[in-house]
């Protein structure tokens, strides 16, 4: 039997982007869609990806992933698990895949989504596009079954390699500022309304505690100061969003005396846009002219020990369908946590719709 029975495929979900300065303007529109934003609004946001040639590296990062996983299931006993790609707002569109997914009579799927927490546009929002994706299809389509992996963000192979690359990136600070620099916890702002109706906030709290306290058992420093600022913000003034932003939260501590930091992109598995320009163009302009000194920890990316996660990840989701009683674990043992969303979790502030893998 198959280490991934009941599974005959693995989903691999993602948000997607544009691969040319062609692709801007439809990607928006695909993103934006129903909410009524005008054209040229949208050719002034696109401008961030038209300063790097109109592309987004999330795809490139999405295939490197893809391959790595492949490469692992193949020495892991997992060769026989097929992995499907499919995007919310780009190519390979996710109506697509299901498609290819039915074609190739797939029966039931295991749905990995690039996204490590809980929230309505990291969990609940790519169920509801599954679900639309199975109604456009129909036919064979509405007969497959599919189940979508936990959120992974405590998950030793997601906290490891954020702490290593943490580590990597205060090694590149001057020995005079390093032992005093701050951890600066980055994550992608929502508003107050989603963010109030899931655990995303205490779920990133719980990950920068763990890595700056793996930052500490590394250097020895054991007070260093942290925080947990968010980068992206959009939407009108007049609506709450997380703060601080990341930029305001370096003037403020240049003005108090800090003198370097660690920025730290815990929210993003891979350099999204929102890496690249937020983090590594405006929140490094802006140390710069501060002059707070200033280093940008990597994304987990493919590191090796991120791959084998998912791989664990996989073969827990499958142990617990297939009535076993001992669940592989690749990286290190986890308490049991529940692998079906909540009826009302991570709600839909314009109503819930559909969705599945979940009791709603």
């Amino acid at each position: 039997m198959s280490l991934a029975s009941p599974y005959d495929a693995l989903l691999f979900l993602s948000f997607g982007g544009p691969e040319g300065p062609d692709d801007v303007v439809p990607f928006l529109e695909n993103v934006t869609r129903g909410r009524g934003i005008p054209r040229e609004r949208l050719v002034e946001v696109g401008a961030h990806y038209f300063e790097f040639g109109g592309v987004s590296p999330i795809n490139v990062q999405c295939r490197a992933l893809i391959a790595a996983l492949e490469q692992d299931f193949a020495a892991h006993g997992l060769a026989d698990l097929p992995i499907y790609w499919g995007n919310r707002n780009w190519e390979p569109y996710l109506a697509d895949t299901v498609a290819r997914l039915a074609a190739d009579g797939v029966r039931r799927v295991l749905v990995f989504v690039t996204s490590a927490y809980s929230s309505y546009s990291g969990c609940r929002q790519y169920r509801e596009d599954l679900a639309a994706a199975v109604r456009t299809v129909g036919g064979a389509a509405e007969g497959m079954l599919f189940d979508k992996i936990r959120a992974y963000y405590d998950h030793p192979g997601f906290v490891g390699p954020n702490t290593e690359a943490a580590l990597r990136a205060l090694d590149t600070l001057d020995p005079a500022v390093r032992d005093g620099a701050e951890l600066v916890f980055v994550t992608h702002s929502l508003p107050l309304s989603l963010a109030e109706a899931s655990d995303y906030v205490a779920q990133h709290e719980k990950v920068a505690r763990l890595v700056a306290e793996g930052v500490a058992e590394a250097t020895g420093v054991v007070d260093r100061p942290r925080a947990l600022v968010y980068c992206s913000r959009s939407g009108p003034p007049t609506q709450p969003w997380l703060e601080p932003d990341v930029s305001d939260h370096l003037r403020e501590r240049r003005t108090a005396g800090a003198q370097a930091v660690v920025v730290i992109p815990i929210g993003f598995v891979s350099d999204h846009m929102e890496v690249i320009y937020d983090l590594d163009t405006e929140a490094a302009r802006t140390a710069a002219k501060v002059g707070l000194a200033f280093a940008r920890a990597a994304t987990v990316g493919v590191d090796p020990a991120f791959v084998a996660a998912i791989r664990d990840l996989v073969l827990e989701r499958a142990a617990r369908e297939s009535g076993e009683l001992v669940v592989p674990m690749v990286v290190g043992a986890l308490p049991p946590k529940p692998d079906v969303c909540a009826a009302g979790c991570c709600s839909n502030p314009r109503g819930n719709k559909p969705a599945l893998c979940g009791r709603d």
